[in-house]
């Protein structure tokens, strides 16, 4: 605290009273321009040279189909071009991080190749604006009188950091609403599945039947069931399939069905059997759940009965006793006790 209270007074003895915003705003400046100046220095990805290589190659081939008569250019990189050139500074360098960030976009629902970059892009963005409000933010609140250091770096530095880490807080509750929804609606998948399966139909068009029935309550459930039955017809291996799955799903349960059908399909047991017991599993998994927040419903009514019935209560039974004994000795002292005087 005394080094901050000796850097802001000699901030001011040399800037003025705006010497600590304006030292904040140079720093932040100093700080954006040495990432810039560092960003072309980067070695280039070997990676990187084949995709401009490719969509060098695409726009040329889309020149020439416009060129041609009744020829329509392409017009699919739009956006996308956009970033391209910050890449190599809005995606991680490290491949299991890229995955890693790839996938939680995934699990999260957003599929595009380009997410982890918008996403990066976003926090840039934000928190840049941000951090720009917030040096607004102190400079019309210190225009009144001698401003304080401590709070001029709260004011800049806390909207910037909450400009920066608001775009994972998006996608990380959209990630656990996704696969909420996900928990709750596989068991009603898994009974629509056997019906099917008992039906006469196979485990391809079953799943296929499935998506199409549950959209209306499960659309997130509907879109994982759909591109796996994409994928099984474009002829990928169904056990990959599976596999691939359960990883953008991110839920334990279907983890465990991607395992029975993986098995099943290994030692060649009934599919229709294995789904009826995971099946049941499912519904008595489903019952748990609701019996386990039914359960933990009294504990946390305790701490809001106790905050809101006992005070209230208390001051009911106890505040007119209170009262009266502050009214009485504020009238007549401690003379009325026989501490001092006569009769």
């Amino acid at each position: 605290m005394a080094l901050l209270d000796t850097v802001n007074g000699l901030l001011v003895q040399t800037l003025g009273p705006m010497g600590p915003v304006i030292a904040v705003g140079a720093l932040g400046l100093l700080l954006v321009l040495v990432t810039l100046l560092a960003m072309p220095r980067q070695p280039v990805d070997p990676m990187e040279k084949f995709r401009q290589a490719t969509a060098q190659a695409a726009r040329a081939g889309a020149l020439r189909a416009a060129d041609q008569p009744g020829g329509r250019a392409l017009r699919t990189a739009g956006r996308a071009d956009k970033l391209e050139k910050f890449s190599s500074f809005l995606e991680p360098k490290d491949e299991k991080e890229m995955s890693a960030a790839r996938l939680k976009m995934v699990q999260a629902g957003y599929r595009s190749k380009e997410a982890v970059r918008i996403l990066h892009a976003a926090q840039f963005v934000l928190g840049l604006a941000l951090l720009a409000a917030g040096i607004l933010f102190a400079l019309l609140n210190s225009s009144g009188g001698k401003p304080d250091m401590n709070t001029m770096i709260l004011s800049v530095l806390i909207p910037g950091a909450a400009g920066y880490y608001l775009p994972q807080y998006w996608v990380g509750r959209r990630r656990k609403k996704r696969q909420q929804e996900i928990t709750n609606g596989f068991p009603d998948a898994l009974d629509m599945m056997l019906v099917c399966v008992e039906a006469g139909q196979s485990l391809d068009q079953s799943i296929l039947r499935v998506s199409r029935e549950i959209r209306a309550g499960y659309p997130a459930l509907a879109d994982e069931y759909e591109i796996v039955s994409h994928e099984v017809k474009a002829g990928k291996e169904r056990v990959q399939v599976l596999k691939d799955f359960s990883e953008r799903a991110g839920v334990a349960d279907v983890s465990s069905f991607v395992t029975v059908l993986i098995q099943s399909a290994t030692f060649g047991t009934s599919i229709a059997e294995a789904l009826r017991v995971y099946a049941g599993e499912m519904r008595d998994k489903r019952v748990m759940r609701a019996e386990e927040k039914a359960n933990v419903l009294p504990t946390k009514l305790t701490l809001g009965t106790m905050m809101f019935t006992v005070p209230p209560l208390m001051i009911i039974l106890i505040g007119p006793s209170v009262y009266g004994i502050a009214k009485t000795l504020g009238s007549s002292g401690f003379g009325s006790f026989g501490v001092g005087g006569g009769p």
